[in-house]
């Protein structure tokens, strides 16, 4: 192996050990396509925006994996609040609470609010659980959406679409968009450009991750026929707690980490759910994920980084 070579290999190393580890993501948009760099390295070209994501915040978990995950969530904002330039807005992909319980749901408002930024919800299953199943959900974060929380916006010629595929979710079962939905989303996209950057953000994965564990959406085929003549498309979810990746075609998909706790890699448990680590090690598997948009041509820049470092 030549030096050049190996000096290749320790900078691959090095990046696959950076994002297992929690590095936070920050997403630029370029050209429409979404490409990642490390929170507060990235930054958004004057004629381009930059936005972030976070997952999974949990606020009212108290077990063991994190007795204080309105804590942790409180540290991410402050990442946050930190950044050299303020991004355009936020998106939140779900389980903002873990019971749906109305003083959690002010919590996380309460915190979130630190960053000033407009931020865009779609729920996760943990904020579905309220006696009116999903009432308070979306009184609070869908008063202009559609059915169950879904709709589009756009920003800079990037159009967004927020989608909800954990309505009657059930137990280690997959995710569903449903008929309704799917209509919809075809009415959505019917009039755009081919040309049309388009960002997907939705609590569970559009991608299968671990069908055992239910950690994919049963109709997710569906949607992605309708997304496949565009030139580029970026699916962003939470739900399984930690980073993963997949490019199929024009598609790429991205998993982001919570703000709360992580969750075992498919295969490395009998079962998903809170991961406990040392205490001292639970930072580096909590993170932030930032998105910049240039329209040069270049894909969008997708950073992740962790709460620790």
């Amino acid at each position: 192996m030549s030096r050049d070579e190996g000096r290749g290999v320790d900078r691959r190393q090095a990046l696959e050990c950076m994002i297992w580890a929690g590095t936070g993501v920050l997403w630029t948009v370029a050209g429409g396509v979404p490409k990642s760099a490390l929170l507060g390295t990235a930054q958004a070209a004057e004629s381009g925006f930059a936005f972030l994501q976070i997952s999974d915040s949990h606020v009212g978990f108290d077990k063991p994996a994190n007795p204080n995950a309105l804590g942790t969530l409180n540290e991410a904002i402050d990442k946050i609040v930190a950044l050299p330039a303020k991004p355009a807005f936020m998106i939140h992909t779900g389980d903002i609470s873990h019971l749906s319980k109305p003083k959690q749901f002010d919590d996380a408002d309460q915190t979130i609010g630190r960053a000033k930024l407009d931020v865009h919800y779609v729920p996760g299953e943990h904020d579905l659980i309220d006696e009116d199943n999903g009432k308070a959900y979306l009184e609070r974060y869908g008063k202009n959406a559609k059915g169950a929380g879904w709709y589009s916006f756009d920003q800079q010629g990037v159009h967004f679409i927020g989608l909800v595929n954990v309505v009657n979710l059930k137990a280690g079962g997959m995710g569903n968009l449903g008929p309704e939905q799917l209509a919809w989303l075809a009415d959505d996209l019917k009039d755009k450009s081919a040309s049309t950057p388009i960002v997907v953000f939705a609590h569970i994965p559009l991608w299968t991750v671990a069908p055992e564990w239910g950690w994919g959406t049963d109709d997710s085929a569906q949607a992605l026929a309708l997304l496949k003549r565009f030139g580029s498309v970026t699916v962003l979810n939470g739900h399984i707690h930690q980073l993963m990746q997949k490019v199929e075609g024009q598609v790429s998909f991205y998993t982001a980490r919570s703000t709360a706790f992580p969750q075992p890699k498919p295969g490395a448990a009998p079962s998903p759910g809170p991961m406990t680590v040392p205490a001292g090690e639970l930072r580096k598997y909590l993170g932030v994920r930032s998105v910049v948009y240039h329209p040069t041509g270049e894909p969008l820049a997708v950073t992740d980084a962790a709460l620790a470092g």
